[in-house]
């Protein structure tokens, strides 16, 4: 896997990505310390209402940014973006109320929902090879897993020798190395070509593509599927370590490195799996894989009647530990794969439109569940909530199997006459190709996409 980080761009965007992924992780946690030192008791509140700002902004700013942002030279937009974000942290120490915390939030994060998607667009072009590129997607996913261990060690480590606010610095430092990386590498010329139609047609282009295509139609309800296991840990572990079973700062951050470490396993070992397994087996195994767990750790808290009060510290704390892990296996895995689907979903003119409505979709499924996790989690009993999501995921995952249909060779043959021998869609079956569902009846200006 790691064979590909010889490849001088990838190499160094791979480190372009881990460095600003690290810049993020102290950025969260100085956040979170200067909420506290604004707001004091409220700074829960404050973070939460933060948390909906970054989702609104990366629902509502990726389909503009993917509209627009192909036809602009990739390294010059992407650096802009690292140099606005170094600007949005570089003023936070100086900030003294929750509304300018907001609007940084949502400045920063805007920022944010421009540079993912359009670097994320830009790895396959880089990467042309299947291999490669599924390498690199498990990579992303590792590095993801390790920000969220490491950022919080080095956040308290440096705490103990300066005062919150340098952390800010550390935020900026790294944005700004992000951008020196990216402007020491020539990344290939975007194939997009300017699009003809108004506003709405080109916001919402990436989105008509996404949901015109079976397997990304299936994709979606399995981004739902991956945000009901994931908000359940992300929302719940601090309130069931700290509020239910009366441990410390140190075990929550135990519980989210196993959450982590399951994470991580599966981007180790999904490289060789999918050289083996279809994407849509392995993703759909892994979503109920998920479902599954979530059922099972409901039923042995029911069964056993933990409340997960302290008296039951030794045996629920054993659970929450390995649940976390098996559930971060599941998300991992269910969710990595996505990138070679909408690789192979569009034109590489289209990448950019497409990524960006995977990650506003993506991201929109994350809105609903945050919220749910936390209402409910604050009004229910821990077993009935996590039954509540198992159920939830259920469904997610059957609606993605009915949505993205099995056998998509050799049923159904039809011809492409008006797509170039080099288009995806094509490429290594010629001009005529086999599928095994109906093809959709997509706008003519649109290449046929299957399932």
């Amino acid at each position: 896997m790691f064979k590909v980080l010889a490849h001088r761009i990838y190499g160094r965007l791979f480190s372009a990505q881990i460095i600003a992924l690290v810049g993020t992780g102290l950025l969260t946690v100085a956040l979170g310390l200067l909420a506290f030192d604004i707001a004091g008791d409220k700074a829960g509140a404050v973070l939460g209402t933060a948390l909906a700002i970054k989702m609104v902004a990366y629902v509502t700013v990726a389909p503009f940014v993917g509209a627009f942002s192909a036809q602009l030279p990739r390294r010059a937009f992407l650096i802009s973006m690292d140099l606005v974000r170094a600007a949005i942290a570089l003023s936070l120490p100086f900030i003294t109320e929750v509304w300018q915390v907001y609007l940084a939030v949502f400045v920063l994060q805007s920022a944010s929902a421009a540079f993912t998607p359009t670097f994320q667009a830009t790895i396959p072009d880089v990467l042309p090879d299947e291999e490669d590129y599924t390498n690199a997607l498990s990579l992303s996913r590792l590095a993801y897993d390790l920000e969220s261990i490491v950022s919080p060690m080095l956040a308290a480590a440096l705490l103990t020798v300066i005062n919150f606010h340098w952390l800010f610095a550390g935020t900026v430092v790294g944005f700004l190395i992000s951008a020196a990386l990216v402007l020491s590498v020539t990344l290939p010329v975007s194939p997009a070509k300017p699009r003809d139609g108004g506003i709405y047609d080109k916001t919402t282009r990436g989105s008509r593509i996404y949901l015109a295509t079976p397997r990304l139609r299936g994709l979606l309800a399995l981004n739902m599927a991956v945000a009901m296991g994931g908000a359940l840990v992300i929302v719940n572990t601090v309130v069931i370590v700290k509020g239910r079973l009366g441990l410390d700062d140190n075990a929550v951050a135990l519980a989210l490195a196993c959450f982590g470490a399951g994470s991580m396993f599966s981007a180790l070992t999904l490289p060789r799996v999918l050289g083996r397994v279809a994407d849509r087996t392995v993703m759909l195994t892994a979503a109920t894989f998920l479902a599954l767990v979530l059922g099972a750790f409901a039923a042995v808290l029911h069964a056993n009647g933990w409340a997960f009060a302290p008296a039951a510290t030794t045996s629920g704390w054993g659970l929450l530990l390995l649940t976390w892990a098996l559930l971060g296996c599941g998300y991992s895995a269910t969710q990595t794969p996505s990138g070679r689907l909408l690789r192979r979903s569009a034109h590489a003119e289209d990448r950019p439109a497409v990524f960006a409505a995977q990650f506003a979709l993506s991201h929109a499924c994350w809105l609903v569940t945050y919220p749910l996790a936390g209402w409910l989690g604050a009004s229910l009993p821990l077993a009935t909530l996590a039954g509540l999501f198992a159920l939830a995921t259920i469904v997610a995952t059957i609606a993605a199997a009915m949505l993205w249909p099995a056998g998509t060779a050799g049923a159904l043959q039809h011809d492409h006459p008006d797509l170039p021998a080099d288009h995806p869609h094509l490429m290594g079956d010629g001009a005529h190709h086999a599928h095994a569902v109906v093809i959709d009846d997509l706008h003519p200006r649109w290449p046929t996409r299957a399932s």
